[in-house]
C-alpha cells in the first residue's frame, strides 16, 4: 500500500480498515474508475449500497483489480446495505443475494440495514427503488426492524456475509436489536462530521463494543454550493482548519478525517481525484492535539446535511431523540 491504514477490531473479531471508500452518488464508469483508483493507492474498505445503483461498477472494479493481481478478495472489506423496500423478513435474503448478483462477489464483508424504516414492497426491478404513489407520495412500511435484523442474523449462517450492521439508527432503537436479538450489529453508519460530531452516540455505541462509521464525513461541500443560503457553510474553508493544515503539513480535509478517526469513527469519504484518494488515506502519520481536537468538537451545530424529511412521520423515523 502507499500508506499505512490502521484496522479496527469489530465485536465480532473481524477487522475493518479505519477509513473506506464512500461511493453514493458515483455512477457507471465514473464509479469503476474511481474504485479501481481506490484500491491501486491502497483503499482497501469499499462501502456501497443497493440504493446507490453502482453495485454493479463497483463490483466490475474489484473483479478487474483482483484479476490483475493488485489485491485478493480476501484482502479487501466490501460493504453493501439492504435497501428499505426489502425489511420484510421474507425479502432479506433475495435482497442479499440481488446485491451479490450485481457486485459479482461470493460474499460482502459487511451487509448494513441502510435505514430503520421500510417501505412498501414493489417487488424486484431495480429501476424502481421508490415506492411513490400516484401524487408522488412515498409510501411507507410498517415491518418492524427487530424482525428484518432477525432475519439478516440468519444470512450469517450461509456464508454470504461476514458481519452485520446497522446504518441511520438511533441509540433507542440500537437498544431494541440489543434486547431482543441474537447478533450485535458491528457498527452503526451514520452522517458524522464536524458539523455533527455525534459525540453522544458514539460514546453510547463505543460502551456496547459497537463501531460508528460515518458517511457525509467532509459535510457534503456540494450541497452548500447548490444551496449556499440555506446550508451551513463548509468546515473545510474555515480559517481555523485552513490554519491546523498548515501547521501539520496536510490539507483541511485530511485534518477533519484524522479528526474523526481520532473521535473513534471510521469515514467513509467519497472522491475520484487519484491525489484525493491519495491524500485521504494519507492521515495515519500525525495526531492531533488535544487543543485542536477540541476546537474541531466546537465546530458541531448537530445541522444534519441528510435529514430524511420525506420521512418524518414514520413509525421508525430515527431523529425525534436526542441521539
Amino acid at each position: 500500500m502507499s500508506a499505512r491504514v490502521l484496522t479496527v477490531m469489530l465485536n465480532n473479531g473481524r477487522m475493518m480498515p479505519a477509513i473506506g471508500l464512500g461511493t453514493s452518488m458515483s455512477k457507471g464508469d465514473e464509479c469503476v474508475v474511481a474504485v479501481k483508483a481506490a484500491i491501486d493507492v491502497g483503499f482497501r474498505h469499499i462501502d456501497t449500497a443497493y440504493f446507490y445503483r453502482n453495485e454493479e461498477a463497483v463490483g466490475q472494479a474489484i473483479r478487474a483489480k483482483i484479476e490483475e493481481g493488485v489485491v485478493t478478495r480476501d484482502e479487501l472489506f466490501v460493504t453493501t446495505k439492504l435497501w428499505n423496500t426489502f425489511h420484510n423478513p421474507e425479502h432479506v435474503s433475495q435482497a442479499l443475494d440481488k446485491s451479490l448478483e450485481y457486485l459479482g462477489l461470493d460474499y460482502v464483508d459487511l451487509f448494513l440495514m441502510h435505514m430503520p424504516f421500510g417501505y412498501k414492497f414493489i417487488g424486484w426491478d431495480p429501476e424502481k427503488r421508490m415506492p411513490f404513489d400516484e401524487n408522488g407520495v412515498l409510501q411507507f412500511s410498517d415491518v418492524d426492524f427487530v424482525d428484518t435484523w432477525k432475519a439478516m442474523e440468519k444470512l450469517l449462517e450461509t456464508g454470504k456475509v461476514r458481519s452485520l450492521g446497522v446504518s441511520n439508527f438511533n441509540s433507542d432503537q440500537i437498544e431494541r436489536i440489543l434486547a431482543e436479538c441474537k447478533v450485535k450489529p458491528v457498527t452503526n453508519q451514520v452522517e458524522c462530521s464536524p458539523r455533527i460530531n455525534q459525540k453522544k452516540l458514539v460514546e453510547f455505541c463505543k460502551a456496547r463494543d459497537i463501531t460508528v462509521t460515518a458517511h457525509s464525513p467532509l459535510g457534503r461541500p456540494h450541497l452548500f454550493e447548490k444551496d449556499p443560503e440555506n446550508k451551513p457553510k463548509p468546515v473545510l474553508d474555515d480559517q481555523k482548519i485552513i490554519e491546523m493544515g498548515i501547521k501539520y503539513g496536510k490539507t483541511p480535509v485530511q485534518i477533519v478525517l484524522r479528526y474523526l478517526v481520532e473521535s473513534g469513527v471510521i469515514p467513509v469519504p467519497k472522491s475520484t481525484s487519484v491525489e484525493h484518494l491519495k491524500q485521504n488515506l494519507d492521515i495515519f502519520d500525525f495526531e492531533l492535539s488535544s487543543e485542536d481536537m477540541e476546537v474541531l468538537y466546537g465546530f458541531n451545530t448537530n445541522q444534519r446535511m441528510v435529514g430524511f424529511s420525506r420521512l418524518v412521520g414514520h413509525k421508525y423515523y430515527p431523529f425525534n431523540t436526542e441521539f
